[in-house]
């Protein structure tokens, strides 16, 4: 009637008040069958082939990589490091998620999407301002953050000036806008052939 997690508490505590003579024998057959499987684990290896064996070595660093980014991230949270900004879109979906015509979550999301990319620039101003909002909020949590984590000590964690945004000039917004603009003429060109087609 026990759950896992108490029978493991009764066994650890049953293992602390045993003699050291009577842990002597468990002792011994674990390093009994520690040798076997090491014994085993060096046959396996050798009939690897090489490219067999640089697969299951990358294998394992991808895994390794993917628990410390996750242990990463934990950190993060416990440090109460703010939300990234969300995107205009991402507030669209929020907002009409409810209300999205589809069965599963991923029709919804692909209808909310072909939904948005028809919205006229007009309807989607709202949703664009509030993510601009958002970024603000974003941009001043994270300063404020970032000077607790050097009170901490903790510069590790705090973005070099490469990764902070860099401010929009006028200058550069417009350079920007021009640079688009082409992109914008090939792609309403390409939609529109798809359209004759």
């Amino acid at each position: 009637e026990l759950s896992n997690t108490e029978l493991v508490k009764k066994l650890a505590g049953d293992w602390r008040e045993l003699p050291a003579s009577q842990k002597q024998v468990y002792e011994e057959a674990r390093k009994a069958d520690w040798r076997i499987y090491e014994e085993k684990l060096a046959a396996y290896k050798a009939q690897l082939t090489p490219a067999q064996a640089a697969a299951l070595k990358e294998e394992r660093r991808k895994r390794l990589a993917k628990r410390r980014s996750f242990r990463k991230k934990r950190e993060l949270t416990v440090l109460g490091k703010p939300k990234r900004p969300r995107s205009g879109f991402n507030i669209f979906v929020s907002e009409n998620f409810q209300k999205s015509v589809g069965v599963s979550p991923v029709a919804k999301l692909k209808h909310l999407f072909e939904t948005w990319q028809n919205l006229p620039s007009s309807e989607k101003q709202p949703y664009l301002q509030l993510a601009e909002d958002d970024k603000v909020r974003y941009e001043n949590e994270m300063k404020s953050w970032e000077a607790k984590m050097a009170e901490l000590g903790r510069q590790d964690l705090i973005r070099s000036k490469e990764q902070q945004p860099k401010k929009k000039t006028a200058e550069t917004a417009q350079e920007a806008d021009r640079a688009k603009a082409p992109l914008r003429g090939k792609k309403a060109t390409l939609k529109l052939k798809k359209s004759e087609e």
